[in-house]
């Protein structure tokens, strides 16, 4: 999705060029919808960044407020970029999303209208095992997931609340500070995923490993929480997702962590960074009825700090009992998600679609 000027490779070849699309249906319908409007004049987010202001979206029942637009189209640096990968991916001869029918039925349904290259949902494509290598990890990797995964043997089903923000999450020390005061007073089982976030003014652009995750927390954060919760660095976040001990995730909402939480049946607190975060975290909450909220207009750039109160009555909504509708509906979402690859399903067909067609080509 982001390598739309080799269209013009396949041109040259006479070669039929096609889009994978690594975010949902919901995301590219906003975004060609999106192009469109920008294209004519008529989107202009600085008017739109952070306010009330409506804008309704194909794809999605209610319309879009101002301040939950995904981070990628009100950031300045990112809009033209975004703009012109959109714009050329309605050059392909089709578009592969990954994600499933079910999931995103009015999104997938919007973009099916003859007005946009054929689209083939083809997921959701899931790593299940994780990365071979992870080069942030500090010490051995296979003795630190199996050290998580007894912890979480000894916890009873449902009763922990994983929080984990993805490849580029992290947060800084006042931040940090919230998220523990949050979970203490939750009085709440948890598994946090802590990391280090790059030093400003250095090279790194991802979170790395404390050498100690002690230097991260508060004082005696982990005194007081012993028997609790667990704090570590990287996560093996399908296995812990899989583990029957795990029943509520904290998540940034990033398209793979949304599958994977839909594909294991795990409810989500949404609080999205960046990119189209924000737009996930609507889906899962309005459309969906599968999360609830921390905040879903939340974004990394703006420096704001999530206060621990609002943190805390998210984590306690996340894994209360009143929850159980939502919960109810990801496991039958889940459900749903595994029969749609299984043979007969909606994406095994689109894909023998996709095949059918490139070979008539």
């Amino acid at each position: 999705m982001f390598c739309t000027s080799f269209i013009n490779v396949a041109n040259e070849l006479g070669a039929p060029s096609y889009v994978f699309y690594t975010c949902g249906a919901t995301c590219l319908a906003f975004m060609l919808h999106v192009q469109s409007l920008f294209d004519r004049g008529e989107f202009d987010p600085a008017e739109l960044k952070d306010s009330d202001a409506e804008l309704a979206i194909p794809g999605l029942r209610d319309p879009l407020q101002g301040k939950q637009l995904p981070s990628v189209v009100v950031e300045a640096d990112w809009l033209p970029t975004v703009m012109r990968h959109t714009r050329r991916t309605r050059e392909a001869k089709g578009i592969l999303v990954n994600t499933f029918h079910d999931f995103e039925s009015q999104a997938v349904a919007s973009l099916t209208t003859g007005q946009t290259p054929p689209l083939y949902t083809v997921g959701p494509i899931i790593d299940l095992k994780g990365p071979i290598i992870d080069l942030k990890m500090k010490g051995d990797r296979t003795a630190g997931e199996t050290e998580i995964v007894d912890w979480l043997d000894k916890q009873p089903e449902s009763s922990v609340v994983f929080l984990c923000f993805g490849s580029m999450g992290s947060f800084d020390e006042e931040q940090v500070k919230e998220i523990a005061i949050a979970l203490e007073a939750s009085g709440q089982r948890f598994l946090w995923s802590l990391r280090k976030p790059p030093q400003k003014g250095k090279p790194e652009f991802f979170p790395s490993e404390y050498d100690d995750v002690k230097e991260g927390l508060p004082e005696g954060f982990l005194d007081r929480t012993d028997g609790l919760g667990k704090v570590i660095g990287w996560a093996p976040q399908t296995r812990i997702l899989a583990h029957p001990s795990v029943g509520g995730f904290v998540s940034h909402c990033g398209w793979n962590s949304t599958l994977e939480s839909t594909w294991f049946g795990v409810p989500v607190a949404t609080w999205p960074m960046h990119a189209e975060q924000q737009l996930n975290a609507v889906m899962l909450v309005k459309e969906l009825e599968v999360a609830v909220e921390i905040r879903m207009s939340y974004r990394k750039t703006s420096g704001e700090v999530v206060p621990a109160e609002e943190i805390e009555r998210g984590i306690r909504g996340l894994m209360a009992a009143e929850n159980e509708g939502r919960r109810i509906k990801a496991k039958e979402m889940s459900d749903k998600c595994r029969k749609a690859v299984e043979d007969g399903g909606s994406s095994y067909h689109s894909i023998g679609r996709f095949i059918e067609d490139v070979i008539t080509d």
